[in-house]
């Protein structure tokens, strides 16, 4: 699948470096050096967002705040030269999905959108790779779930409650901890109680009723084929 990444970055050297590494794993990069222009193009719709938190003009903060309301669950992550621990608190709590701090190698960049691409689309060889369960129908590609009993509506999910639900379906009848559903759902740099866990659960037998989403008391969650 080729992606489209919107790199905001305005250290010119690092901005260029980074695009290179991008493109170089077959991605189509569009390259923001201040903040003000990267806003004006939050109406579009890219695969993944990579973020500076220091810019010229809008910062990083705004940025993410408008891509939230505008664009819902695309994946961001966040890069800042910064007060490390505060950046990380704060851009989660907003809303990115992954935090690096400078310096970093662009390496370390590659892999971490790597995995956050795979775990938001799934891999190639996921792709196109529906699941039928209790008459939902679960695309991993389209990150989409049809509930084919009321008129094949689309279910309105979050982008972790989406998540969730792919780690689980593709794996039906395989328990996970509640550590393991942090890590691949929120991330290694998630630092929150794991009861977000709980309450995505909840959310998602509310908006999903014939899923079979089990709880296995003192553990964690699967999902059962009936």
């Amino acid at each position: 699948m080729s992606y489209t990444i919107y790199l905001v970055e305005d250290e010119e050297n690092l901005s260029e470096a980074l695009q290179a590494y991008m493109e170089k794993e077959g991605w189509t990069v569009k390259l923001f050096q201040d903040g003000d222009k990267a806003q004006e193009a939050v109406e579009e719709r890219p695969h993944l967002w990579v973020l500076d938190i220091m810019l010229p003009g809008t910062d990083g903060y705004q940025i993410l705040k408008t891509i939230r309301e505008v664009q819902g669950d695309i994946p961001v992550i966040f890069i800042s030269a910064r007060d490390q621990d505060l950046d990380r608190v704060l851009g989660l709590e907003m809303g990115s999905d992954d935090y690096i701090s400078k310096p970093f190698l662009p390496q370390e960049l590659i892999i971490r959108v790597k995995k956050l691409l795979t775990r938001v689309y799934g891999s190639e060889s996921e792709e196109n790779k529906k699941v039928d369960l209790n008459d939902y129908t679960i695309d991993p590609e389209a990150r989409t779930v049809i509930d084919e009993q009321n008129e094949r509506q689309i279910v309105d999910l979050t982008t972790k409650e989406m998540d969730l639900i792919l780690l689980l379906t593709v794996q039906v009848g395989k328990a996970l901890s509640r550590e393991d559903i942090i890590e691949e759902v929120w991330g290694e740099n998630y630092y929150g109680s794991e009861r977000a866990v709980d309450d995505v659960v909840r959310r998602v037998r509310k908006k999903m009723p014939r899923i079979h989403l089990e709880t296995l008391y003192g553990y964690g969650y699967r999902i059962l084929s009936s």
